[in-house]
């Protein structure tokens, strides 16, 4: 895992639960006790964390400093593969719900050569690029615009949900353990991606592989209730993400098909 995307977990994840310890830390992310204090003393050091005897706490500085544009320019070489790998799963003539996630807006980018399609989307940064797109009947889920992710959260958006079905729906995800399942930093995400789940016929969760073995704050759902899984191949090797091969034999066992790339 590349330190920037490391860092970006450990902040999410003190983030998600106030107060969290450097032995939970080094367990949900797979690596030593020692790199989790380093990483917490450079995020102490940008005035994002505060450290605390055995952990840390959050500090709530401003969503947007850990947001989608502070995210969006990391491994973006893998994420462009996943988004073009996941547009080749969806057939033309398809109603899609399109998450909200820096990975899925690359999904977006791609889409245009499946046309034609209906896409309903849960960020602004998909709409932005899917907009004008020839083929492409845009539909832009109401709701509130989370400060930082520019993802569509809230009441509005579940009504708008609960009135539409979708052939599929493309789920990112900030978090995918053997045990714990599926799962979000935002208590808004989740609920959102829980009513995507429901409203469509399949379901394609996309991350790289800086997600798998992550338990995030909300559990949106069990392992089960994703048809397919798409990452990259960094996936498999338990040098750098201890926790992948684990992860990826669970999904195997609940029935997800996982697609590398």
């Amino acid at each position: 895992m590349g330190v920037a995307n490391r860092l970006d977990l450990t902040l999410r994840l003190v983030q998600g639960s106030d107060r969290v310890s450097v032995s939970e830390l080094s367990h949900r992310l797979g690596v030593s006790e020692m790199t989790v204090r380093r990483d917490l003393d450079a995020l102490e050091r940008q005035g994002l964390v505060r450290r605390v005897h055995g952990g840390a706490v959050a500090t709530r500085p401003r969503e947007e400093d850990a947001g989608f544009s502070a995210r969006e320019p990391w491994q973006t070489a893998t994420k462009d593969r996943l988004g073009a790998a996941v547009a080749g799963l969806v057939e033309p003539g398809s109603r899609v719900l399109l998450d909200a996630g820096t990975t899925t807006v690359r999904v977006a980018e791609h889409l245009a050569a499946r046309a034609p399609l209906t896409v309903a989307v849960l960020s602004l940064q998909a709409a932005l690029s899917l907009a004008d797109r020839p083929g492409i009947d845009l539909l832009v889920v109401g709701g509130r615009s989370r400060p930082g992710e520019r993802s569509l959260v809230g009441p509005l958006a579940l009504r708008t949900l609960e009135s539409l079905a979708f052939d599929c729906f493309v789920m990112s995800i900030g978090g995918v353990h053997a045990e714990h399942g599926w799962s979000e930093f935002s208590l808004d995400d989740a609920a959102v991606k829980q009513a995507g789940l429901t409203r469509a016929t399949r379901t394609i969760a996309v991350a790289d592989a800086t997600k798998l073995g992550v338990r995030a704050f909300s559990r949106v759902a069990p392992l089960d209730a994703v048809d397919r899984f798409v990452t990259d191949r960094a996936a498999e090797d338990a040098a750098t993400h201890p926790s992948g091969p684990a992860t990826l034999d669970a999904l195997r066992d609940a029935g997800v098909d996982s697609l590398l790339v």
